[in-house]
């Protein structure tokens, strides 16, 4: 299902890619308007607000979920850190919580006295 999930999200994004390089003028903002609601109906797709900081944990998360999604790479893994394939699994499942470790605290606004 997540796989599945996976694929689509790509199709469509790719599509839309393709097509943005072959239109012009108006036409390109209705493919604006396709790809705003890509990135709100899909997480990992980002937006023009993304941090760093959420960019990278996107990233990272997206190359676990491929690791643990795919079992030779699993196995690549396991042998790698002579490891079962099941706790490397699971390792990588927990990562997934906070890949990047805490987000950085929230910048202050500048010209806020308290």
């Amino acid at each position: 299902s997540h796989k599945k999930h996976e694929q689509e999200h790509s199709q469509v994004y790719i599509t839309i890619l393709i097509q943005m390089s072959e239109l012009a003028g108006a036409d390109r903002f209705n493919i604006n308007s396709q790809l705003e609601a890509l990135q709100t109906r899909y997480v990992g797709t980002g937006h023009a607000d993304v941090s760093k900081y959420e960019w990278i944990v996107n990233q990272h998360r997206d190359s676990l979920a491929q690791y643990v999604g795919k079992h030779s790479m699993l196995q690549y893994f396991a042998v790698a850190e002579n490891e079962s394939i099941s706790r490397v699994g699971y390792q990588m499942k927990q990562k997934m919580l906070l890949p990047c470790g805490l987000p950085p605290p929230p910048k202050e606004e500048e010209g806020e006295d308290e």
